[in-house]
């Protein structure tokens, strides 16, 4: 199941949870960022430690063939604020270790099939440059992770020999030269948390102005992170990395019960690449707008026929029905449904359609890219990867867990701190060689209703979120979650706002009714959660019309809107005041769907 999650994370403000999802980081220059490896003294404790755990440990039987540390080095600040008001104004500094460890051989370790979970163990590594008390973690969380590793290694071993031969024999580890590379170059920029304040402040205040908006928050999340990976094969790896990210969500209900949101995203490496005042006073007008219209529009009906969807939209469905399924781990195990496993080098996409997967690059039509990274998570070097050519799969996004036909890997072994990798997404493009300009494909998808003889099409201009199941237990099938959908009219007829409908098909009869696309690329950033946890990453496509595509009705609740009407607000002095702000935890609603899931991925 896989979920592309576009949803904020401060619906319920479970700020400690948030934070321990997100990791949010922000240097201030203290001295650990050295100029220089001889100056660094945790990555010379991680190293020395490391050659004498693997000098003992592999004196044992069974012995580890290899072991890597990991240190995610973060600090960071996180501002929400609603209604004109802080919730949380939050500042944090933490380093995550991580042992991963095989044992036994790599055609055969603790990690095959359902055992991955016990290649690794982490834990906190102490903030100070003190050696000696992060060797003393770190000489813990190897022994607790070679217990661990040692007997489930016995177990897989007695498992092999009682059951029938899997379909992929692949071996369970890839060898990967051993990269070096020591960039201590951290980003210059910083996170003033008193300017943030004010600026949440006045940018959620505008809502005040919407007695239908129920609830809202605006959240802003500064990231520096630095780090180190060294392994036993010789790997040394100092990477940083930043992001800034600035999220606004508001909620309304439909009289019939039927909650409706909208959200904004914004994400840039610096501040200064962040939108002005301006526009995000007019993006939270058109946020108002869109649910105001929203609350009084008629409610959708199932329908089979004509779609167009934005690039946008787009770029949410192929990262949700068409990544996820390209992940490497997804082609082997009894549990996978393998969509595309035995289709290399056949045709799965209209031909005029091809898909790459790129982490190098940094930016696309002028937008930073979140899915942008130097190092994958298990020290192998980001690659482009071109996935599907003129329709054709080629390859898939490998980790260092081989499938049949793709033994190495590619770059793409990705995961949150504490978690072991997966093959995973990065910068998934769309592009295209039959295309039309964007001011004409409306007009395409009217011919294709009429070509069609149906009563109306539909466009979608955004989408929420969605989920797709990959599991050979469950159907094939995927659900994309829409947020505005329009009834087109071939008849001249205005289109027609439309509520409480979910996209559903199965993937390999929805991505074979591409028609035509539009020109320019959109890009949607966000957050993919998955098996080996949350990862920036981006996807990016042009408009698309599709001959059919399938919606259904949206379950939905039937909780009325509130009976009193919102407090009044009174100008006071310089800003605004109101008597009871009327706030709680709850207010802001419960967790969002995610673009990602349980066992494939999401973005947020």
């Amino acid at each position: 199941m896989s979920t592309f999650l576009m949803k904020t994370l401060f619906r319920g403000m479970a700020l400690g949870l948030l934070l321990c999802l997100c990791s949010p980081s922000m240097v201030r220059g203290t001295d650990r960022a050295s100029a220089h490896p001889s100056a660094d003294v945790l990555l010379s404790t991680m190293q020395r430690e490391l050659q004498r755990a693997q000098s003992k440990l592999g004196q044992l039987d069974p012995a580890p063939y290899f072991t890597s540390y990991s240190v995610y080095d973060e600090e960071g600040t996180v501002v929400v604020g609603g209604l004109g008001s802080l919730l949380n104004s939050t500042q944090f500094h933490r380093r995550t270790g991580e042992v991963t460890m095989r044992v036994g051989s790599a055609a055969l370790d603790n990690t095959h099939q359902e055992s991955r979970p016990s290649g690794m163990s982490s834990g906190l590594i102490p903030l100070q440059d003190d050696p000696d008390a992060a060797a003393r973690v770190l000489w813990q969380l190897t022994y607790q992770e070679y217990r661990q590793a040692a007997q489930t290694y016995l177990n897989v071993k007695t498992a092999a020999a009682v059951r029938t031969q899997e379909e992929d024999t692949s071996a369970d580890f890839a060898a990967a030269k051993p990269e070096v590379h020591l960039d201590y170059a951290m980003p210059a920029f910083q996170l003033d948390r008193k300017d943030w304040e004010d600026k949440v402040r006045r940018y959620s205040s505008n809502f005040r102005k919407y007695p239908e908006i129920y609830s809202s928050a605006v959240m802003v999340i500064g990231e520096k992170t630095q780090v180190r990976f060294v392994s036993t094969a010789g790997a040394q790896l100092v990477t940083p990395g930043s992001i800034i990210r600035l999220m606004i969500e508001a909620e309304t209900r439909a009289d019939d019960g039927m909650e409706l949101l909208r959200v904004e995203t914004f994400q840039a490496d610096t501040p200064d690449g962040l939108p002005g005042e301006a526009e995000i006073a007019a993006r939270i007008d058109k946020m108002a707008s869109d649910l105001k219209a929203l609350r009084s529009a008629p409610t959708a009906e199932p329908f089979d026929g004509p779609a167009l969807l934005s690039g946008r939209a787009a770029a949410v469905f192929f990262h949700e029905v068409l990544g996820h399924r390209l992940e490497g781990h997804r082609q082997r195990g009894d549990q996978e449904g393998q969509t595309f496993t035995k289709k290399i080098n056949q045709p799965v996409l209209p031909q005029f359609l091809s898909v790459t997967d790129d982490p190098t690059q940094r930016r696309l039509n002028g937008m930073d890219l979140g899915g942008w990274y130097q190092y994958d998570d298990e020290g192998v070097a980001a690659q482009r990867v071109e996935v599907i050519k003129d329709g054709i799969l080629r390859n898939f996004l490998m980790s260092r867990m081989p499938v049949k036909g793709f033994s190495q890997s590619n770059g793409h072994g990705r995961a949150q701190a504490g978690l072991m990798a997966t093959g995973r997404q990065g910068n998934l493009i769309v592009s295209s060689t039959h295309t039309a300009k964007d001011s004409e494909m409306r007009q395409k998808l009217i011919d294709e209703i009429k070509k069609q003889g149906k009563p109306y099409g539909l466009y979608f201009e955004d989408i929420e979120g969605g989920f797709t199941l990959t599991t050979r237990s469950l159907p094939q099938s995927f659900q994309i979650l829409p947020v505005l959908v329009w009834k087109v009219y071939p008849d001249g007829r205005p289109d027609e706002l439309v509520r409480g409908v979910d996209i559903v098909g199965t993937p390999l009869a929805a991505l074979n009714r591409i028609e035509i696309t539009g020109e320019k690329t959109e890009v949607f950033n966000g957050i993919c959660g998955a098996e080996s946890g949350s990862v920036p990453v981006s996807a990016a496509s042009p408009a698309m019309l599709f001959s059919e595509m399938e919606v259904q009705k949206r379950a939905h609740s039937h909780v009325r809107p509130p009976i009193l009407p919102p407090p009044v607000w009174e100008k006071s002095g310089v800003g605004l005041r109101t008597s009871d702000l009327g706030l709680r935890t709850s207010d802001l609603g419960p967790q969002a769907p995610a673009f990602g899931s349980p066992t494939s991925g999401g973005l947020q």
